[in-house]
């Protein structure tokens, strides 16, 4: 679409030919500060140009709220959600994971993230009736080699952890045969199988659920500092089409992320740590309940304290010890306190 063809005045028109942006795309792709940089233009002009491109490109119109409180939504199935297979965190999540929608799931290293993730590949391939989606699901590896033995052992004890679905259906379900395993080592091997394989078995009703992990590791791999803005458009473009598969597929997508804490020694001899994207591991949560594969700290019931590199903001974050259940789950309680 041409740029004369949007509502927009012919100032906005020509700001945004000046700082060569062909397509309604290309907008899409840059944040809004970044718009401003490029174009020089000013934030309410900036919200006018991002709102005539969102409306050229989007299928349908938006639904408002009060259709998906009521149900009344055709394209998405209110209120349907994907069981994570354990109570207290069905309880925490409204019911799990929600239906058409991306969710993120970010912690230190050993917390549980592939555990949940693997638990959520098996919980989806149940009938609706006992929180799954009757169907199987995509996991997508961009670091480590797919941990098999870990879903074999997940596979096995099924009938302990998952004691409200009767026995009988879970030996009939074929878990290990419904979970389709991809590997990507770069950002170009992604876009092809977000864009060609996974839409083929989202079509055919083979997959209910896409799992990447992780997505930072890419993205922090192939750029550099200087590479800000090709970094902000490659990460933009691949959310927007992981909301498409989302909401075109009505399948929950659900996407993995580390972060850390360093630990380092000021003047005045208070620890303080600086979060951070997966590239070290100081700390990390108690053990996650998984078979196999032992803590790699013990437990911890004190605070940790981190903070930006700001002077006067403050972010303390407490993480309590959890306890194990009885159906191989740990939880862990984390609070959060920001201060600026």
């Amino acid at each position: 679409m041409e740029w004369h063809q949007l509502q927009l005045s012919p100032r906005i028109t020509a700001a945004v030919r000046r700082a060569k942006l062909k397509t309604v795309q290309d907008v899409l792709c840059v944040s809004g500060l970044d718009l401003q940089r490029l174009t020089g233009l000013s934030c309410s002009d900036i919200q006018q140009l991002i709102t005539a491109a969102a409306t050229a490109c989007r299928p349908h119109p938006p639904v408002p709220a009060l259709l998906l409180h009521r149900g009344e939504c055709r394209r998405l199935e209110s209120g349907l959600r994907l069981s994570v297979g354990c109570p207290v965190l069905d309880e925490l999540l409204r019911g799990g994971l929600p239906v058409g929608g991306v969710t993120e799931l970010s912690g230190e290293s050993g917390a549980g993230k592939t555990q949940l993730a693997l638990q959520l590949c098996l919980s989806v391939q149940y009938p609706t009736q006992h929180g799954g989606l009757n169907s199987g699901a995509v996991y997508i590896c961009t670091e480590d080699v797919f941990p098999s033995s870990r879903l074999q052992q997940l596979i096995s004890d099924q009938s302990c952890l998952r004691s409200d679905v009767p026995l009988t259906l879970i030996n009939r379900l074929q878990f290990s045969d419904h979970v389709y395993i991809e590997h990507t080592a770069d950002l170009e091997s992604l876009q092809v199988c977000l864009s060609r394989r996974v839409p083929l078995l989202l079509a055919r009703g083979a997959v209910r659920l896409l799992i990447i992990d992780s997505v930072a590791a890419l993205f922090r791999c192939e750029f550099q500092a200087s590479d800000w803005l090709e970094r902000t458009k490659q990460l933009l473009s691949f959310s927007s089409t992981l909301h498409h598969l989302s909401q075109e597929f009505n399948t929950p997508v659900l996407c993995i992320n580390q972060s850390s804490v360093l630990q380092r020694v000021t003047s005045s001899g208070v620890g303080l740590g600086q979060s951070g994207d997966g590239s070290a591991d100081d700390a990390a949560p108690p053990g996650d309940g998984c078979q196999g594969r032992p803590a790699q700290r013990p437990p911890q019931a004190g605070g940790r304290v981190r903070t930006s590199s700001g002077p006067r903001r403050t972010k303390r974050r407490c993480v309590a010890g959890g306890s194990p259940r009885s159906d191989g789950l740990r939880v862990h309680r984390r609070t959060t306190l920001t201060n600026v």
